[in-house]
């Protein structure tokens, strides 16, 4: 059975935006990246007054995919910080969420998770075993 990695899930979330604002902060695009050979867009910090610190769901380390629709991939910087001031009072943002590694026991409705640790384990595992199929392969020929 092959083993799936799932490092992100899509939510949607919406946000209103009337007194204090969206309140969090923004980094990356096309000519600022933010994760090395990613021009997307990231969260940085949250303002717990803010509209995201209200609502919970927005995590600093989110990616954010679209504001409102309007995809954000191959945007400035510049530019997507003019679409959310442009957004309007009710903003819908999708948004490519880090899992957590430090969860302890599955959710039920996510794929179950392996430490980097035994993942190298394993693969020194089967290393080893190549080189002593290969050790006794080549003996015999």
């Amino acid at each position: 059975t092959p083993v799936v990695y799932l490092f992100y899930r899509l939510a949607y979330t919406r946000l209103c935006n009337i007194l204090s604002g969206l309140g969090f902060n923004i980094v990356g695009g096309v000519d600022q990246q933010y994760v090395y050979n990613d021009s997307g867009v990231y969260v940085s910090k949250i303002k717990e007054d803010g509209a995201a610190g209200q609502d919970g769901r927005l995590q600093e380390g989110d990616k954010i995919l679209s504001i409102n629709g309007a995809v954000l991939e191959g945007r400035t910087h510049k530019a997507v910080v003019e679409l959310f001031r442009t957004a309007g009072e009710e903003v819908e943002l999708l948004i490519q969420k880090k899992e957590s590694h430090h969860m302890n026991g599955s959710t039920g409705s996510e794929s179950e998770h392996q430490s980097p640790a035994s993942i190298l384990g394993l693969l020194a595992v089967l290393t080893g075993a190549a080189a002593i199929l290969f050790y006794i392969y080549r003996r015999r020929a």
